[in-house]
């Protein structure tokens, strides 16, 4: 397992959600829900500097079948944005119904969906995270694609 803080980011159309993990890589907390529009990615970068984070983790939600959906294109766009601000390698992964499952562990922790706007994406941003970080403790390599740039940025 490869020490180092890491962010989770899960990318939605009016709020992204973030959170982090230990120094260890072992436990992935929630840190913040980030309105989505101007500022953004500068928050984010922030966020991954003042933790001293090693890359960032951006859920890629994909259809149960695997193939792209409408959110696809733009969490794609997104990674490749807060790369280039960052300047810290982002990695794609897996997202499949990680925002189902927030939604889940907060109805069963007796909240509704409309008393959990705040929270739910940094819930689902956590089980991004925990998901990225349980695979590469059990496969011993570090989870989904990261996103190219350009060289020079």
């Amino acid at each position: 397992m490869r020490p180092g803080v890491r962010l989770g980011v899960d990318v939605g159309l009016a709020r992204i959600g973030v959170a982090r993990c230990d120094s260890h890589g072992i436990l992935a907390t929630p840190v913040e829900t980030v309105p989505r529009g101007s500022g953004d990615l500068s928050r984010i970068a922030r966020i991954a500097l003042e933790l001293e984070a090693i890359e960032i983790v951006v859920g890629l939600p994909l259809a149960l079948s695997g193939n792209d959906t409408a959110s696809t294109a733009d969490a794609r766009s997104f990674a490749d944005e807060i790369s280039r601000t960052s300047r810290l390698p982002v990695r794609l992964v897996d997202e499949r119904l990680s925002t189902v499952s927030a939604q889940s562990a907060l109805r069963a922790a007796g909240r509704t969906t409309r008393n959990s706007r705040a929270v739910i994406d940094q819930v689902a941003a956590v089980i991004i995270l925990q998901h990225a970080l349980d695979f590469e403790r059990s496969a011993r390599i570090p989870p989904g694609v990261v996103v190219d740039t350009p060289e020079g940025l």
